[in-house]
């Protein structure tokens, strides 16, 4: 990098410092944490794809796909189920909590179920949503500084500060807008990489026998149980569905943004273009993966650059398998791309990272201030709100900062750990919410139960937990499937419960005015995103042939 590289991110940096003084007349909680309700769709849907597809997306999905062992193509089947999802969410999980009027999603089940059931699931998503940040965060930072020689703990420092402050200052329209722009650096540096990583494999003589057949291969017909079976078509579609209607549609960082649209019509539309281009996304992100991994087959320099890095930055990495894959795209980009573009897609790399980290930042903060400060009878008028709002940001902002320095790098147990974690509570709490909305029958100790239970049965059968503790079930699920058990379990033991503590009452919503007809999915954005869905799997098909 020289001085153009690091005049641009010092431009960057300014700016989104500017951001947040630009949006900070903020004077209750709807103006702070809900954008004043008043936000679009183009906004918020590329705030909700920046969320999802951050740092470790950008880093991490090409190494994948071009060079981790076991990889390629099949990363793809990660959206399979985007479009159905978002189908679900935008007919039956957002109309109530949209109409509810909350801003913390978790005020809903306490409205349904209980004080209790409200505090599980809010601190859950607080403890495993900070330590995960926290951990993406200095995951980002280790790796800039085994490529630009920059301490990991300035890096650090430079993405969470900046992002408090503008967070901060400008509350939710802050962190949409800046998100916005991030998405749209990110898909440039994207387009960047693909660029002239294509042009430098076309210099060195192009692949003579094309890209490797088995990283090409997309759809795969295992079913997920059984060492080595993964990433097959039907629990990446089940398990998938269930995953990303949880978190889009139950998980507060995803649902603060559907809430802080202007009305029902936007969340559809900003909805359907997430549905739309989260796949043009990453397939970008998939073929430059490919690009890269061919280059690397006729350049060993750039294998040996990052054989190096690795050796020097995560040796215990190098002694297991010589090579550290996520290096692949930063060394790429220092090495390959001229001065200029570097900072871009070093700025590209930030952006990632500080837009889920806003993200993370603001929605902990509304939860925090809804679920323990602002609840009950007693309500804090607007001043008290918003100084704790903002004393809110600080602290969980230092809390991300203090779990990037502790749970982060070396202790990679933690990092399995977080994701297990995340995939083992996206069902029981997709069912407190659906059961919440739909059901006559279930009181607030039937569904306690059925989220303990759930979880407590996930973890057994989490890989991750089973190697942790020495559990040997004689079988191995993959992960993506306890998304789906969580859901099924969860909802049995529900109802189970509930029928043997009938004397319990149960507590019945008022003034949301939702039911369900089978006429609601007879609309154009439902139409649209399922002819996407039959067209995105005819696609990936047939791409290994296209490809090759």
């Amino acid at each position: 990098m020289n001085w153009i590289d690091y005049s641009i991110i010092l431009a960057y940096i300014i700016f989104f410092l500017g951001i947040g003084f630009f949006f900070k007349e903020n004077k209750n909680s709807k103006d702070y944490f809900l954008g004043g309700r008043s936000m679009g769709w183009f906004p918020l849907s590329l705030s909700t794809m920046a969320t999802q597809l951050s740092a470790i997306s950008f880093i991490s999905a090409p190494a994948f796909v071009g060079l981790k062992l076991g990889g390629g193509m099949k990363w793809l089947t990660f959206e399979f189920a985007v479009p159905l999802a978002m189908i679900f969410i935008m007919i039956v999980i957002i109309p109530p909590l949209f109409r509810s009027g909350v801003v913390s999603i978790y005020e809903f089940v306490e409205k349904r179920f209980s004080v209790s059931t409200r505090l599980i699931l809010s601190i859950v998503f607080q403890i495993s949503r900070a330590l995960g940040t926290g951990v993406m965060v200095y995951t980002i930072a280790i790796i800039l500084q085994a490529v630009l020689d920059i301490d990991y703990v300035y890096t650090i420092l430079i993405i969470s500060v900046i992002t408090i402050i503008y967070s901060w200052q400008g509350g939710m329209k802050a962190v949409v807008w800046g998100d916005a722009i991030q998405m749209i650096i990110l898909f440039g540096g994207l387009v960047i990489c693909l660029y002239y990583g294509w042009n430098l494999l076309e210099e060195h003589g192009g692949l003579t026998q094309g890209f490797d057949p088995e990283r090409l291969k997309v759809i795969d017909y295992n079913l997920g149980i059984g060492e080595g079976n993964e990433y097959g078509f039907l629990p990446m579609l089940i398990g998938g569905f269930f995953l990303y209607v949880s978190y889009y549609g139950c998980d507060q960082t995803q649902a603060q943004r559907l809430l802080s649209a202007k009305d029902e019509k936007t969340i559809r539309t900003l909805l359907l273009a997430n549905g739309l281009l989260r796949f043009p996304v990453v397939l970008v992100y998939s073929i430059m993966g490919l690009v890269l991994g061919g280059l690397i087959t006729l350049a060993p320099d750039f294998l040996n650059d990052i054989a190096l890095a690795t050796q020097k930055h995560f040796p215990a990495e190098f002694e297991k398998s010589g090579m550290k894959a996520d290096l692949m795209v930063p060394i790429f980009i220092v090495k390959y791309l001229p001065h200029g573009f570097i900072g871009i897609l070093m700025v590209g790399i930030l952006s990632a990272a500080m837009s889920s980290l806003s993200s993370t930042v603001n929605s902990l903060s509304a939860v925090t201030v809804e679920d323990f400060f602002n609840r009950g009878k007693k309500k804090l008028n607007d001043k008290q709100y918003m100084y704790i709002s903002k004393a809110a940001v600080v602290f969980w902002g230092v809390i991300c900062i203090a779990a990037s320095f502790l749970f982060g790098g070396s202790k990679s147990a933690v990092i399995e750990i977080i994701n297990a974690i995340g995939s083992v509570f996206y069902g029981p709490v997709l069912v407190t919410f659906i059961l919440a909305f739909f059901s006559k029958k279930v009181n607030h100790i039937g569904m306690n139960a059925g989220i303990i239970i759930a979880v407590f049965i996930n973890l057994i059968f989490s890989k991750t937990i089973q190697e942790m503790f020495h559990i040997d079930l004689g079988f191995e699920v993959f992960w993506i499937w306890l998304n789906f058990t969580g859901v099924i379990i969860a909802l049995v033991v529900a109802y189970i419960v509930s029928i043997f503590t009938k004397h319990i009452a149960v507590k019945k919503i008022s003034k949301v005015n939702f039911s369900l007809k089978a006429s609601d999915f007879l609309i154009k954005e439902v139409y649209i995103l399922v002819t996407f869905f039959i067209a995105i799997l005819v696609f990936s098909f047939y791409l290994p042939s296209i490809l090759q």
